[in-house]
């Protein structure tokens, strides 16, 4: 009768809490949306540059040891490993949590039961025999090993695990796209740095062949065949160009510096060879199709596990819901006397006990909990589609950047070589008199800001091929 006392109260209490997981809230909930344009600009190319490893698509050697002294050395990139470290313990700290916990344990002390107490009332009015009665001070040994585990029938810490797990992937994919930043970075500032290098050589040329002008025009004036006008214009500008150098020059060791702080380094020269810079021609570039951006970038990678981790911390929030089941058990030797300790069976003690708990009445932090989750879940949605959204407009960018800088370049190399003949035109007809001082100057100014803008083109030109590099997922394998 008894025992079937404590089968109907064990199913009633077991009816109960599974009652209380049957009234989860019911949230709206967020599908991704993966679809990308089938093309870019109705090309059907398979070939993605971004597969290339950056080894083989850098050729210059000064930029590739630049590339790789980064790789190891910069700081950020090493706090970003660290992060993976973090993630990857907290693995091993999730996983742990649903495997049983076995621990031993032992102690020793002393008692003594108040005389008007239940235990100590018994133990007085105990018929025992003279000099066999209980002591006052009672000592205590004990040795055991105990256990305890919670029973992950919901899946709920297994799910915690897999969440984990998911987003050490996403700290690795984290670190990938890092990776591509910095090494896109670095190009970039050194081909900028190359740029300038040239900026400075032609500034350099034009300041001796404006200094050899006013020379000339110094002698045209003791001719008195122009006035001192003509001389203070020319020396104004061989002061102008002047001037413009020493701007440069500061560029110069900003982007060097630039380059030392993504290496990790104190600054230092920056070892190139700046005569390549002319010859170099922007390689030809694949982008293959837009759905390959959805395997090559890290950033739409990461985006993806967090979105995989935020729907498993979902269906951990709901598993809070339903009851807990956990067996603890405990077995070892106890006595009031360490001799005592190996006799058996009188010594062994031991206990084993399942305890099942659920949430019954007042589940409001357990429904913002699982609210929480839910929310975030729809904003790693947003996210996800955020960042292929903006993954394929910078291809199709710089894909467009790539093929107007192309045209924009040929147009200026036209200008470049018409003023280069203009200035000596100009002072042909200077020398004799046919021309004012000022179509010279003018001249030589014009021809001056071709040049510029000719470098700056070709260094666009570069800047691009590297951008789309980064935009197509490259550099990080």
């Amino acid at each position: 009768m008894r025992n079937n006392r404590i089968v109907t109260w064990a199913v009633i209490t077991v009816t109960a809490l599974t009652y209380t997981g049957c009234s989860v809230p019911v949230l709206v909930h967020k599908t991704e949306n993966k679809t990308v344009p089938v093309s870019y600009n109705n090309s059907q190319e398979s070939a993605n540059t971004g597969k290339v490893s950056w080894k083989t698509f850098f050729k210059d050697p000064y930029l590739n040891v630049l590339i790789d002294s980064a790789l190891n050395n910069n700081q950020e990139l090493n706090i970003t490993m660290q992060e993976i470290e973090i993630s990857r313990n907290e693995i091993q700290a999730r996983k742990g949590e649903y495997l049983p916990f076995v621990g031993l344990g032992g102690g020793a002390g002393v008692e003594k039961r108040g005389r008007y107490t239940n235990i100590g009332a018994s133990e007085a009015t105990t018929d025992i025999k003279p000099g066999k009665e209980t002591p006052e001070f009672l000592p205590d040994f004990r040795v055991n090993a105990f256990a305890h585990w919670e029973v992950d029938i919901w899946h709920k810490l297994r799910n915690a695990k897999k969440a984990a797990l998911t987003r050490y992937l996403s700290s690795v994919e984290g670190k990938n796209f890092m990776t591509t930043n910095l090494i896109s970075e670095i190009a970039n500032s050194y081909y900028e740095l190359l740029a300038l290098d040239n900026q400075l050589e032609i500034l350099q040329k034009n300041i001796e062949i404006q200094s050899n002008a006013l020379r000339i025009v110094k002698m045209e004036k003791e001719a008195t065949r122009v006035t001192e006008l003509a001389v203070t214009r020319f020396q104004a500008q061989v002061l102008h160009t002047q001037n413009l150098q020493y701007d440069i020059q500061q560029r110069i060791v900003e982007t060097e510096n630039r380059i030392n702080f993504l290496i990790g380094r104190y600054p230092q020269p920056i070892q190139r060879d700046h005569q390549t810079f002319e010859k170099l021609v922007p390689d030809l570039m694949q982008a293959g199709i837009p759905s390959q951006l959805l395997e090559n970038r890290p950033d739409v990678r990461q985006a993806e596990l967090d979105l995989s981790a935020a729907k498993l911390d979902v269906t951990v929030a709901k598993a809070n819901f339903y009851p807990s089941l956990a067996i603890s058990a405990s077995v070892g030797l106890q006595a009031f006397n360490p001799v005592f300790l190996t006799r058996l069976p009188e010594s062994l003690i031991a206990s084993l006990i399942g305890d099942m708990a659920g949430p019954l009445i007042n589940k409001n932090a357990i429904r913002a909990a699982y609210a929480n989750a839910n929310a975030r879940q729809i904003q790693a949605v947003y996210n996800y589609e955020r960042t292929i959204l903006n993954a394929y407009i910078e291809v199709q960018n710089q894909l467009s950047k790539i093929s107007n800088l192309e045209k924009s370049y040929d147009t200026k190399s036209r200008e470049v070589q018409a003023l280069s003949t203009s200035i000596t035109i100009s002072n042909r007809l200077f020398s004799s008199a046919r021309a004012d001082y000022m179509e010279v100057l003018l001249t030589q100014r014009d021809a001056l800001e071709s040049r510029f803008d000719l470098i700056e083109t070709k260094m666009q030109q570069m800047n691009a091929t590297v951008n789309i590099y980064r935009a197509l997922g490259g550099g990080w394998n």
